[in-house]
């Protein structure tokens, strides 16, 4: 998949020094109508990459069938199972005229959908309520009162549609110069503010922290995510801050004016409107690379709409297209949340870019992604017949050593990546959120 592979070193620049990759075990094919598993590949390549040249590594190796069997989850529990995935409301549901995806996994998506359905809190309830519904209606009825659902679109229709036209011109990575500062910095030196949560950000915030990057995430009192805890807090410190109180807010800022990088998720506005526009964010910290991401794309009519993985495949035409070829009776999306897993790795390799960046020139780099642009990198190789088969993992390719969570002892993957020959090594279990204060 060359196409695949050059479209991602365009977006991060052609100045890395050192060889090839060695890629090991060819053997892993995630099950799908489109290259999940290249695109596993070489998203970990990318970040894999730029690392090796921040610290002037010549022996890099990425195991393929590692990369494939982390986008589907890396932490195998030991005498306890992992919290449900979804909430049970959430789902594909069918309307009068096709199909919609609702997520209601916070409290106040779930809330929202409900309130729109003018139903009962249980499955059957919204099955009944959803089916009255044309999915474009509805689709816009619970974003408009900041809910987050997305009706199924084919790849022709999203295609054609104002927002898709928007995400397809907008660049895989971009890239702003925010300031200068002449200071020099190893990975292992740098302070890293996460306010990212599912999915997609905390991925690349443990890449970092596993290279040792210094990450502090930070989460609002009533946030949770159980599904993905386990997986996505690995090497992190984690605190909590109400970027709505006063006290909060000031301790917040001194935080930011310490950080090296500042990695978010927030909607286009949305970090604006509680105070910390560009502007506002660069008078605190001068010198700081800022990497985003958001759903759907940064321009056009849907920039500011919530989004995930699950309704961007609903929305860009992924889940069409795998109904279509499938033959089946509902939308067929990808075997593992592919948008989210790859846009982590791409948000890693951006922030050890502009590290290298900054290194070199002094330029501090701003950064965006997004998970519908991501989505395109995945859709333009195109589709085809279903193939490859969901891997199990091998008692051998997990660690040795278990992980002492804070749900109980679990093992975890073997990192695909080996720079130097050496993989991460994370200081910090996975565990609850805002067990830390709020401190470097």
């Amino acid at each position: 998949m060359k196409n695949m592979q050059l479209k991602i070193q365009e977006a991060l620049g052609s100045d890395l020094p050192q060889g090839p990759i060695v890629q090991t075990s060819e053997d892993a094919e995630l099950p799908s109508h489109f290259a999940v598993s290249e695109l596993a590949n070489e998203s970990f390549d990318a970040a894999a990459t730029e690392l090796a040249a921040l610290v002037g590594a010549k022996d890099v190796r990425l195991d393929r069938r590692l990369a494939s069997l982390w986008f589907k989850g890396s932490i195998d529990p030991i005498d306890w199972q992992m919290p449900p995935t979804w909430d049970d409301i959430a789902g594909v549901y069918e309307t009068n005229d096709g199909w919609i995806r609702l997520h209601t996994n916070a409290p106040h998506h779930r809330k929202t959908a409900l309130d729109v359905l003018g139903c009962d809190a249980n499955k059957q309830a919204a099955i009944e309520a959803v089916s009255a519904w044309s999915a474009d209606h509805l689709e816009t009825e619970i974003n408009a009162h900041h809910g987050a659902a997305a009706a199924m679109r084919s790849l022709e229709a999203w295609a054609s549609h104002q927002q898709g036209q928007a995400v397809a011109r907008e660049p895989l990575i971009a890239w702003d110069i925010a300031g200068s500062d002449a200071r020099s910095k190893a990975l292992d030196e740098i302070k890293v503010l996460d306010l990212t949560r599912v999915l997609a950000g905390p991925v690349a915030t443990r890449f970092l922290a596993g290279f040792g990057a210094r990450v502090l995430r930070i989460d609002p009192p009533w946030w949770n995510e159980p599904g993905v805890e386990p997986e996505v807090t690995l090497g992190k410190r984690r605190a909590g801050l109400d970027l709505k109180s006063k006290d909060d807010r000031n301790t917040f800022e001194m935080l930011l004016a310490d950080a090296d990088v500042l990695v978010h998720g927030y909607r286009p506005g949305a970090l604006s409107n509680l105070g910390y526009d560009p502007e506002t964010l660069r008078r605190w910290a001068p010198n700081l690379i800022d990497v985003s991401l958001c759903a759907y794309g940064w321009t056009g009519p849907w920039n500011t709409r919530r989004g995930f993985d699950s309704l961007v495949q609903m929305s860009c035409g992924i889940a069409h297209e795998g109904m279509v070829r499938q033959g089946a009776k509902e939308p067929v999306p990808l075997p593992v949340q592919a948008l989210d897993h790859a846009t982590g790795n791409l948000m890693a390799a951006a922030v050890i870019r502009a590290l290298r960046r900054r290194n070199a020139t002094g330029e501090v780099l701003r950064a965006r992604l997004s998970l519908a642009r991501t989505a395109c990198v995945l859709t333009d190789e195109g589709a085809h017949t279903l193939k490859g088969e969901m891997p199990a993992p091998e008692d051998g390719e997990f660690e040795v050593e278990t992980e002492q969570t804070s749900w109980g002892t679990a093992r975890r993957l073997r990192f695909p990546v080996k720079i130097g020959g050496l993989g991460p090594k994370w200081d910090r279990p996975s565990g609850y959120l805002r067990l830390d204060p709020p401190i470097w």
